[in-house]
């Protein structure tokens, strides 16, 4: 064991204050001023989350890249909707519930302004920009003639005060707002009847919309993504470049600033005499300047002694276009997003470099899908839905209650990616497919689409296209033959006839 003992010097000498086994402890130069601070995962949002959320709020507004990024990423995570498909295997029932479902999603929001896919966007986009968003499940009559009676309705998180910490009577506590048990499990959410920044110009404001009600935890959804174990409530995705952003916009205005004045001024005219009037100028304005024009053409002879200069703006020079570059890249990192997606600009990529670009961000998104989104969002509405069509009988659905987890279990479907170069991405899918290392129904959800009705809609094209004696070379049906490749109505037989009339004439 003797070689313990000069390892437990080196980490005596290092806890008496001599030299240090980590490069970012110690009290050294470098590190002299680096103020750290370790709160928890609750204190490091308890102060600090709205005035993150402010500051993410005003930057997109009135930022153009926040926007942008803002926009990006939920066009990619949600698109045109993550959709379930129900896992039943009894056919006639997987139909019914999906057709009910369809039915529903048109009536799905309270506001009446999207459907369901939408609020997923609308959720989404709450998420990013506020760092977490609310839905509460609005259970209806059944004299409102809905499919299910069951709405949406999508709260923004100010709704829910991050400063209300209480201890109750019963044992429960409030902290920022969530109602927590004994055991730690959220039992209700306080809300505010309106957004604290509309106040009385709120719909539901009622006496000032700032007192808060309680809505027991099964009937509101809390969207976020977590960072941290014990998190209870989320982070703007712009935190990390809300300084940055503000800073390279405030930089960019000045530059454009700097531009537009120093174009202004055409030149500047040096004279012995300012009292003679040599250039054919004006009276002296306000301020006693005279301003001479210039027209095409004109020849200006100038007396001994004086002299014209031309204005000569300074450009931005040659590494303003990569500064801004540089600081573009760090902002989409600290968004989780690429810096083309960020700015639009695919000046520098080739298909190699997107692809790989995309891919990684695909993986992250594609993460936030399923971790996040589908399980926060979807399978509880999914649950809240399917309980309530059974309730009310739109659904028939036997031994519901002990066969719940076979019913509720549904397959949630992103919509599909574009790739750069489809017919690559096709042929390697294919020979997968050959290869039995993919399914077919594996590759179609891929693309946002439900198998079964791909087969359904293949199925009906062949009866239609058999019943009207069509023959495609796109139907694998039909082998490729001399006959079949020239019969009357085909693409070799029109090729053909197009062939010989042009050597006929």
């Amino acid at each position: 064991m003797a070689w313990l003992k000069p390892l437990r010097r080196r980490l005596a000498a290092s806890l008496l204050g001599s030299t240090p086994l980590y490069d970012g402890i110690g009290g050294g130069r470098r590190a002299l001023a680096w103020q750290v601070g370790n709160p928890g995962a609750v204190a490091a949002l308890a102060f600090t989350q709205n005035e993150l959320r402010a500051k993410s709020r005003d930057l997109v507004r009135r930022n153009a890249w926040a926007a942008a990024g803002v926009e990006a990423f939920v066009a990619n995570a949600i698109g045109t909707g993550i959709k379930p498909q129900s896992m039943v295997t009894d056919a006639a029932v997987r139909e019914a519930i999906h057709a009910l479902w369809w039915d529903w999603c048109e009536d799905a929001d309270a506001a009446g302004l999207t459907d369901f896919y939408g609020l997923q966007a609308l959720a989404c986009r709450a998420m990013v920009e506020g760092g977490e968003c609310l839905v509460r499940l609005r259970y209806r009559r059944p004299e409102d003639g809905l499919p299910v009676g069951l709405q949406l309705q999508v709260l923004e998180p100010e709704h829910l005060p991050a400063t209300l910490n209480q201890e109750l009577a019963s044992g429960n506590v409030i902290r920022a707002g969530i109602e927590f048990d004994k055991l730690g499990r959220r039992v209700a959410y306080h809300l505010y009847r309106s957004h604290p920044g509309d106040g009385s110009l709120a719909p539901m404001s009622g006496t000032g919309g700032m007192e808060t009600v309680r809505v027991p935890a099964q009937e509101l959804i809390h969207l976020f993504r977590p960072l941290r174990p014990g998190q209870i409530r989320g982070e703007p995705w712009l935190a990390r470049a809300l300084v940055k952003l503000h800073e390279l916009d405030q930089y960019d205005d000045a530059e454009l600033v700097r531009k537009k004045t120093a174009a202004m001024f055409a030149g500047f005219i040096t004279r012995m005499s300012p009292e003679d009037s040599l250039m054919g100028e004006g009276l002296p304005d306000a301020q006693g300047a005279a301003l001479a024009g210039l027209e095409p053409g004109t020849l200006q002879i100038l007396e001994p002694g004086e002299d014209i200069k031309f204005s000569a703006p300074a450009d931005v020079g040659s590494s303003y276009a990569e500064f801004m570059r540089q600081q573009f890249r760090a902002v989409a990192a600290a968004m989780g997003i690429t810096y083309e997606m960020l700015t639009g600009d695919l000046t520098q990529v080739n298909y190699s470099s997107i692809r790989a670009g995309l891919l990684e961000f695909r993986r992250r998104c594609e993460a936030i899908q399923h971790g996040v989104i589908v399980h926060q969002l979807c399978r509880p509405i999914w649950r809240a839905w399917m309980e309530q069509a059974v309730l009310e009988g739109a659904l028939a659905l036997p031994q519901f209650s002990a066969r719940k987890r076979e019913y509720l279990s549904a397959k949630w479907i992103p919509q599909g990616w574009q790739w750069v170069d489809p017919k690559k991405e096709f042929d390697a899918m294919l020979t997968a497919i050959r290869a039995g290392l993919l399914s077919r129904s594996e590759a179609i959800s891929a693309f946002g689409y439900d198998a079964e009705d791909v087969d359904r809609e293949i199925a009906a094209d062949n009866r239609r296209a058999d019943a009207l004696g069509l023959v495609f070379d796109s139907d694998p049906r039909h082998e490729l033959t001399s006959a079949t490749t020239t019969a009357p109505g085909s693409a070799a037989a029109t090729a053909e006839s197009m062939s010989s009339a042009e050597s006929g004439s």
